[in-house]
């Protein structure tokens, strides 16, 4: 006598197949899953160009005055005013603004919080 033939699902059900589809996989960590207490070292992203028509006046009275910088001499200073000028507006954004550009705290402000609030990795 031969045996009953069953449709899939049920073969699946018994032999515990249908269970294992159902459940989520197991994650196993490489690592125990906690931050880290530092945090990697990232430049912020260069701003605008500053001074870029002074700049390009001066090289045009250079070009005019075969290199002569006794003739460009007001150009220049022109270039080197709006320089200094440029160099003060940047450190005293630096000094008030505790962000970088995109708003996210720069990576030398997390590492200063980090050092002061390190993770905590056993229980008292």
């Amino acid at each position: 006598m031969a045996a009953p033939v069953y449709p899939a699902w049920v073969t699946r059900w018994v032999s515990g197949q249908w269970r294992q589809k159902k459940r989520p996989p197991v994650l196993r960590p490489t690592r125990p899953l906690v931050l880290a207490n530092k945090v990697a070292n990232r430049r912020e992203q260069a701003g605008e160009a500053m001074c870029i028509t002074e700049m390009s006046v001066m090289m045009a009275c250079w070009k005019q005055n075969n290199f002569n910088d006794t003739a460009c001499a007001e150009e220049i200073r022109m270039f080197y005013d709006c320089v200094a000028k440029a160099e003060k507006e940047r450190k005293n954004q630096n000094e008030e603004d505790t962000q970088s550009p995109r708003g996210n705290l720069t990576s030398s402000k997390v590492n200063k919080l980090l050092r002061r609030f390190p993770q905590i990795t056993r229980y008292v």
